[in-house]
């Protein structure tokens, strides 16, 4: 289970405010990256966090409410941030993941005086420091709290462009390129929504211009 040793250690005896950063979406064919920035109250914290992988849909969102209702009592701050499909197609899926980072650390309503980073790469354009945590969903409480705000904000948006594109199933594979998502690309084709830079949906796309000449 993550803990909060990475944050004291960082936080010091002045109890510095650390913040963790986590995202959503690197891997899917459609859909934006989400990342989330959170800060966590080093007294009172929502019990149960975890790694958003270990946890299922339920607890989740479950957590998200709970996160959400901490913030509002003070004693947490979340951040939100994301880049779009088409700043994923022109900045290339991992600076778009950075800059969805930054924004979600921008939209604290605090400065941290650092940031942890899931992952081997920290943006360099964040506003304060930072360190690179591989694995760190599984071992910071702030970066498991920010994989569960980002994962369950994404999955939101993504089921809310389902209503819109059913044919892709989106509600249930969340834009990752499942057997089903798959087949809904080569029966509807490419929607303004899939990352053309992504292997499956340039490949769809090529064949769609094929046909259609």
């Amino acid at each position: 289970m993550p803990d909060f040793a990475l944050e004291l250690k960082l936080a010091g005896p002045n109890g510095a405010l650390i913040c963790g950063v986590d995202e959503a979406g690197r891997g899917p064919l459609a859909g934006p990256v989400v990342a989330a920035a959170v800060i966590l109250d080093r007294r009172k914290r929502p019990r149960g966090l975890d790694d958003s992988k270990k946890l299922t849909p339920e607890q989740r969102e479950l957590l998200f409410g709970r996160l959400f209702d901490y913030a509002r009592d003070g004693h947490a701050h979340i951040g939100i941030g994301a880049a779009s499909v088409a700043e994923i197609g022109r900045l290339n899926i991992f600076h778009a993941t950075m800059l969805a980072m930054c924004r979600a650390v921008t939209a604290l309503r605090v400065h941290p005086a650092h940031a942890l980073i899931d992952g081997n790469h920290a943006p360099r354009q964040l506003s304060c420091p930072s360190t690179p945590v591989v694995g760190g969903d599984a071992l910071s409480i702030s970066i498991s709290a920010a994989s569960i705000v980002a994962k369950v904000v994404r999955d939101r948006a993504m089921a809310k462009l389902h209503t819109r594109y059913p044919q892709y199933g989106w509600a249930n594979n969340k834009g990752y390129g499942t057997p089903e998502h798959q087949e809904g690309l080569r029966l509807a084709g490419v929607s303004k929504h899939h990352r053309l830079g992504f292997a499956p949906v340039r490949s769809q796309l090529t064949l769609d211009l094929v046909l259609t000449n």
